[in-house]
């Protein structure tokens, strides 16, 4: 089965300085329907206004996923770590018992568009911590790269859940396959471009639930950027 949560189906905020559409209930948003998928829980669209963005605050037993696709996040938390997210990168953050940090636009001149993803841990109170990993366009052009898993295998950053995240840039007539095991299920983001998934029309913001679906065929029809959830 396959359930689709079309781009205009989002909810939408905007706040002068932040453009932001929400797959799932967060913040002020709250549908019942749409509190996430699986583990799954947050998929937000950001783009934040140059030298602006989110001051420093707090975070708990939640795996945070960072995907840039145009433009610089700076990150700072309370761990000491300081980093800046550029396209091809992916940063995990580990909140555990908590942390606090800042995310703010790195340049002065530019939008920068990305995704923060929120996946709810396997346990609780873990130790906080943070990973940062490059997956160069050439590892991920007409393929599925693994950028986030649970055992971090392949040069993927560790997710402290039972779950597999792949990045996929897709030329014009590109096309990529993936085989789900027994009893998983999966989500699919296209982050840019148009696609298809089991001949099913999708654009820019829709996104897809798969349940007892063995495989999903994503072709295509523009170049395009997705990314795929393989969840327990």
């Amino acid at each position: 089965m396959m359930e689709v949560r079309r781009a205009d189906q989002r909810a939408h905020a905007r706040h002068g300085w932040l453009e932001s559409y929400h797959t799932f209930s967060f913040a002020d948003y709250y549908e019942p329907r749409f509190m996430g998928f699986r583990t799954l829980r947050v998929i937000n669209e950001d783009r934040v206004q140059p030298g602006q963005g989110f001051g420093t605050h707090p975070h708990r037993d939640m795996e945070i996923v960072t995907y840039v696709l145009d433009g610089a996040v700076e990150h700072r938390d309370n761990l000491g770590t300081g980093s800046v997210i550029r396209p091809g990168e992916v940063q995990r953050m580990s909140a555990g018992t908590g942390i606090t940090h800042s995310e703010f636009n790195h340049s002065r001149t530019e939008l920068v568009h990305f995704l923060q993803i929120w996946i709810l841990p396997e346990k609780q109170g873990g130790t906080p911590s943070y990973e940062q990993r490059a997956f160069p366009e050439s590892e991920r052009m007409d393929r599925l790269r693994l950028v986030a898993s649970r055992d971090g295998r392949d040069g993927s950053v560790t997710v402290h859940q039972d779950v597999e995240l792949y990045a996929a840039v897709l030329s014009a007539r590109g096309a990529v396959e993936h085989t789900f095991r027994e009893r998983r299920y999966g989500w699919l983001q296209v982050a840019r471009g148009r696609v298809s998934a089991n001949e099913q029309a999708l654009s820019a913001g829709d996104g897809v639930a798969f349940s007892n679906e063995p495989v999903v065929k994503v072709a295509a029809r523009e170049r395009a950027e997705i990314l795929l959830f393989d969840l327990a």
